[in-house]
């Protein structure tokens, strides 16, 4: 995938990447830190941590948005919720604190991706995630917070307006014709779904790399 958006893709247009996940697990995720500087532009946490030309041109906190105080309340509330649920396992580092938003997970981010897929199948056939994100926007929806299912295994929140449209300010008025979005979790509730549905954005629901290639090459014309 990475050859195919090197060879294929980046010589015919610009090309931005945005994730849910703070800038190391991305780059983790994406194995090395080139990936910063090889796209045209680089967002993490939804925008709110954001790279063009691999330079940091913003960078916003959601502890200076709602206070220590609140934050703690989210996050005493959410240990609380997650300490009462039976899961298939359950390992390290179910709060991530991140720039922009708090990251919460179930089953704990430190799991294996055979935990992680054990998980994520509970999780569809018992909604383990979108009962617990139904508590959270009962209890803190009135701070302006705004919560999405991230991924397999976690729930994003942060201020609402700052999700993945976020970081259209950064791409807007660079002389792009338009501006495609491709992303898996584009249902209402999946933390693609602002993007997907914003006007600014044509938006492409994916399956995984291979569809995602397969789209790329029908938009671009790629034989």
């Amino acid at each position: 995938m990475q050859k195919f958006m090197a060879e294929e893709v980046m010589p015919r247009c610009s090309v931005g990447l945005v994730g849910g996940s703070d800038k190391a697990k991305i780059i983790e995720q994406l194995r090395g830190s080139q990936v910063v500087s090889q796209y045209d532009y680089f967002f993490s946490e939804n925008g709110l941590v954001a790279y063009r030309a691999g330079e940091l041109v913003a960078e916003q906190s959601i502890l200076k948005k709602i206070g220590e105080q609140n934050l703690q309340n989210l996050i005493n509330f959410a240990l609380g919720y997650m300490a009462k649920l039976q899961l298939p396992a359950k390992r390290g580092t179910f709060v991530e604190f991140r720039t922009g938003l708090i990251n919460l997970c179930p089953v704990g981010r430190s799991c294996s991706l055979e935990e992680r897929q054990e998980f994520a199948k509970h999780d569809e056939e018992q909604g383990v995630r979108s009962a617990f994100k139904a508590e959270l926007e009962k209890n803190f929806g009135h701070l302006g917070l705004q919560f999405a299912m991230g991924g397999q295994i976690s729930i994003d929140c942060f201020p609402t307006g700052w999700d993945k449209t976020f970081c259209l300010q950064y791409v807007e008025g660079f002389g792009h014709q338009e501006i495609h979005f491709f992303g898996d979790k584009t249902a209402a509730g999946g933390n693609d779904h602002e993007i997907f549905e914003d006007a600014r954005t044509v938006g492409h629901t994916v399956t995984g790399p291979e569809d995602t290639k397969l789209q790329l090459q029908k938009v671009l014309g790629i034989n």
